[in-house]
């Protein structure tokens, strides 16, 4: 096993984008993206080959970190495949990654998944399945309880453009805020790495940040911050998309037993994630401390957990309204995204273990 360490913020691409994403689509795609190339016989059994992997040494990313760190992805996919895995501060990196053909799959979050979608026509990837949803929230300092505080102030969130970016800034505008890019406007966004963005809140550079767990939790017990909004609070249920697993559409369909055999292994790391909260989080613990060098205290893990639900559903209906949402703050041209789920695989597998399969759009 080999691994490749993209860090905070710094990737660098090898390739020109652009020409990586021909690279990618000119693999050719399935007709709607419900139907993989795979066929219902395909089997992870004596697949072979090399995959690829990223995820992000955060809490809400837990089952990637326990496929690898209890070794369920290996396990799954059998001695014929190696796992190369790669690790990203935030989805813009892992986008980028994907098209400049430095990974075959990663975990990543919505509205980066839907940007590599729209940017290459609807060719590129594909989303094979859920992880994890909750995990996210507007953390700020003293002083500020109500919206209409944050006039004037600073916030910061992952990087331009991803999931906790997108939905602090469609927030801000329903509660009638002008933000732009480049950290203007009635509130100023500053998009950093996460680990910054603790140092910088503790310090008093700014003011809050909308973030993913484990660090909206930090800003809490570190920095003495609190929560204005829980996101879980602005959708249906409580049920949103933060993670899911997305697929190079050219990988997947040259590799399918590969798929099968790592959302086999993912599977088994949501069951362990569920069925035993307090040895799962050790784990991710201890693979955080693996990829960043320092562990978290055991309650934040914990506390942190309570926020989030781990889940092969990637909740379909959410990514729809994180599109909406990235058009109407002007990140995002409007786009189709039929044909940017492929859960045949996946489904397959929950039959075979007797659960409700899942839907895509």
């Amino acid at each position: 096993m080999s691994i490749n360490f993209i860090d905070q913020g710094r990737t660098r691409l090898l390739v020109p984008v652009l020409v990586a994403v021909l690279a990618l689509v000119t693999g050719g795609c399935g007709d709607d993206g419900t139907e993989s190339s795979a066929g219902a016989e395909s089997s992870s059994d004596g697949a072979t080959g090399t995959l690829r992997l990223g995820y992000f040494g955060n809490v809400t990313h837990a089952p990637a970190v326990i496929g690898e760190e209890r070794g369920l992805f290996a396990e799954a996919l059998g001695d014929g495949v190696e796992i190369e895995y790669s690790y990203f501060n935030a989805g813009t990196e892992a986008i980028e990654a994907l098209f400049a053909g430095a990974i075959d799959a990663t975990f990543i979050g919505p509205n980066p998944a839907i940007n590599g979608f729209a940017e290459s026509n609807g060719e590129a990837l594909r989303i094979v399945g859920g992880t994890t949803s909750g995990g996210a929230s507007l953390v700020v300092g003293d002083g500020i309880d109500t919206a209409r505080d944050l006039a004037g102030k600073t916030l910061a969130t992952p990087s331009l453009g991803n999931t906790q970016d997108v939905a602090l800034r469609a927030w801000l505008a329903g509660e009638g805020y002008e933000t732009d890019r480049t950290g203007g406007g009635e509130v100023a966004i500053i998009p950093q790495a996460n680990a910054d963005t603790l140092t910088a809140f503790v310090d008093g550079s700014i003011d809050g940040a909308w973030v993913p767990e484990p660090w909206a939790t930090r800003l809490v017990t570190e920095g003495d911050g609190h929560v204005l909004v829980d996101e879980r609070d602005l959708w249906p249920d409580g049920a949103f998309v933060t993670t899911h697993l997305i697929v190079a559409t050219e990988y997947l369909e040259g590799n399918p037993r590969i798929i099968e055999g790592l959302l086999e292994g993912l599977l088994d790391a949501i069951d362990f994630a569920n069925d035993e909260p307090a040895e799962a989080q050790a784990v991710t613990n201890a693979g955080i401390e693996r990829i960043t060098t320092k562990a978290l205290p055991e309650a934040t893990i914990a506390a942190a957990w309570d926020q989030m639900t781990f889940t092969p559903d990637p909740i379909a209906f959410s990514l729809e309204k994180s599109k909406a949402d990235a058009v109407t703050v002007g990140l995002l041209d409007d786009v189709d995204l039929d044909g940017i789920y492929d859960l045949t695989i996946l489904n397959r597998l929950l039959a075979q273990r007797d659960e409700e399969e899942v839907a895509g759009l």
